[in-house]
């Protein structure tokens, strides 16, 4: 059997088992199981597949038929240009997620913190982009803070980001420029509509605080006063309903130049502030 034929029969797999995207993942699942950059796959698509590469295709596109998330039956997701090692212990990196990285890039800091930093996505994405920036990320989850690990060391970072065990600021000491977070936010009553990608395969600790979703904002927002230096900025990734709510709460503590910033396809997508007296 050839590439081309093995991949029009787990495009007919994918597309019955209810999957969007089918041609793009079987082509993603064909390319990780031959060994090549998916945008050489067409030039190989001719060749005969090997027992093995036969049996690895076939692994990855039951699993995928399972309703797994490509990046991990592949390992890895791309994001603002560059590869995260990802696992079940970590949210998929989403391109929206790309904003709030390019808005934390547009005033560079000495010195950051990323609560609930999962794969480091965020954190380690502004640090390749500040060149002479620190950085720790904060996570409840060890395996997480492993993954996270990995993915500093394969970027060349560990040496200038630090991964910490913290229940949001429990262990976190000192004062930052920036403080980003991509925090749990989904309602407890909203679980059950998500994709069966998202609900059933990636960190439910990860993805909701359970009752209206908005409770890690409130504890960001309580200690973040007195972990941001003066004019330090604050940056959270939100859902699309939630924008005015978490706008309120920075408000209320006391920062300035809140605002709400949307992303490509137009949806709120993350609250900036301002710390204007560095205290907390």
């Amino acid at each position: 059997m050839t590439g081309a034929e093995a991949l029009r029969e787990a495009v007919l797999r994918l597309r019955a088992a209810g999957i969007e995207g089918a041609p793009g993942d079987a082509r993603r699942l064909l390319a990780h199981a031959l060994g090549l950059a998916p945008e050489r796959l067409t030039l190989h698509l001719g060749d005969p597949l090997s027992e093995a590469e036969a049996r690895a295709f076939a692994a990855a596109v039951a699993s995928r038929e399972a309703r797994r998330p490509v990046s991990q039956i592949v390992g890895y997701r791309d994001f603002h240009g560059h590869r995260f090692r990802v696992t079940g212990a970590v949210l998929d990196p989403r391109p929206e997620t790309e904003l709030l990285v390019d808005l934390a890039l547009a005033e560079p800091v000495a010195r950051m913190l990323d609560l609930g930093t999962g794969s480091g996505c965020i954190l380690l994405s502004c640090l390749a982009g500040m060149a002479a920036a620190e950085g720790e990320g904060a996570d409840l989850s060890p395996a997480a803070l492993e993954v996270a690990e990995a993915n500093a060391r394969a970027l060349g970072l560990d040496r200038r980001a630090r991964f910490l065990l913290s229940d949001w600021f429990s262990a976190v000491t000192g004062r930052f420029g920036l403080i980003v977070s991509n925090p749990p936010y989904i309602a407890e009553a909203e679980m059950e509509g998500l994709a069966p990608e998202v609900r059933g395969w990636e960190p439910h600790l990860a993805l909701t605080p359970g009752g209206d979703g908005l409770g890690a904002y409130r504890a960001i927002v309580a200690g973040a006063g007195a972990h941001l230096e003066a004019g330090g900025r604050i940056l959270m990734e939100i859902g699309p309903a939630q924008g005015a709510a978490v706008a309120g709460m920075l408000a209320a503590a006391g920062f300035a130049g809140v605002e709400v910033r949307r992303d490509l396809d137009g949806r709120d997508r993350v609250v900036a502030g301002r710390w204007p007296g560095g205290g907390g």
